[in-house]
């Protein structure tokens, strides 16, 4: 199962995989795999990759809307959407072995038995998880989300200490979770609260950088997309508003900036959406000239200063 399917479980399923409901989850979990891997006509369907996305989790909503949990529907049908087809019947028996898991031990145990090591890691877990609750969430509450994630990144992006406390692994989990609960508790949207918490999984080294990552699935959740955009200077509103047409143009999205002043990069601006980084700050075409006028050998000795 991929870690994105699963994150997505635990935020669909939550505190209710304690509850006698949890149960029942599990069991229409099981009862959707069964039929997927048992009924020789659906199982050609439903494996068949070039039989599209959209027809095959149309026949299993017609099929089983009336018949199974909505939480396990909904489940099935997330695992139809992103997992490969000729897996899906093992994708299936993975999601119900991860609710009973989960009615079992809880959404905290389960994390904690099963840890996430890496970043691409986090980020897949992480993605699934947030575009669960994002689903949940209007487009105006998506705003609002996006917005309030930004500025906790870059409350701790200010903060030493804060970043420390939030990235050490040496404090338990749940006094992390309770400094989280005491700086946005009762002033951020719940959703939000929810989505931070996950950065506190899979041991994550860049607090501000897995923030800045879940405010930009909030946008991506809403039709948006994000620009960070560092400057030397200030940026006027008109020039926010040719940026943001330029960036609209190669991206093929409305586009939101988010503006950072950083006086070290001496004029110009570093520009990042997604994985494209345009780098024309000032900074960096002293730092190209100087490599060019002296060669990598005399920058990397340092022969001028």
């Amino acid at each position: 199962m991929r870690l994105s399917l699963r994150g997505y479980t635990t935020a669909v399923v939550g505190d209710m995989a304690r509850e006698p409901v949890g149960q029942q989850i599990a069991d229409d979990l099981t009862a959707i795999a069964h039929l997927v891997s048992r009924t020789a006509s659906l199982a050609v369907v439903m494996t068949d990759f070039t039989v599209p996305v959209p027809a095959r989790r149309a026949v299993l909503r017609d099929l089983l809307e009336a018949r199974v949990h909505p939480i396990a529907l909904r489940l099935a049908l997330r695992a139809v959407e992103i997992e490969r087809a000729d897996e899906l019947a093992t994708s299936l028996h993975e999601l119900y072995e991860l609710a009973i898991h989960m009615h079992d031990m809880g959404e905290k145990e389960l994390l904690a038995q099963e840890p996430i090591s890496t970043r691409g890691q986090w980020r897949d877990l992480a993605e699934g998880y947030a575009t669960a609750v994002f689903e949940d969430s209007t487009p105006d509450d998506l705003e609002e989300i996006e917005d309030e994630l930004f500025r906790f990144a870059r409350v701790m992006e200010a903060s030493q200490s804060l970043r420390r406390a939030l990235v050490d692994p040496n404090y338990s989990v749940d006094s992390r979770r309770k400094l989280i609960d005491g700086l946005l508790q009762g002033k951020v949207k719940a959703a939000t609260l929810r989505v931070a918490k996950i950065t506190l999984e899979g041991h994550v080294r860049d607090a501000v950088g897995a923030l800045d990552f879940l405010s930009e699935l909030a946008a991506r959740a809403r039709g948006w997309r994000v620009a960070r955009v560092h400057t030397a200077r200030p940026v006027n509103d008109g020039e926010r508003r040719s940026l943001s047409e330029a960036m609209e143009r190669i991206t093929g999205h409305p586009v939101e900036l988010h503006v950072l002043e950083d006086p070290e990069l001496l004029g110009g601006a570093v520009i990042q959406v997604g994985d494209l980084l345009v780098d024309a700050s000032a900074r960096h075409r002293l730092d190209e000239l100087k490599d060019h006028l002296l060669g990598p050998e005399a920058a990397e000795t340092g022969a001028v200063h």
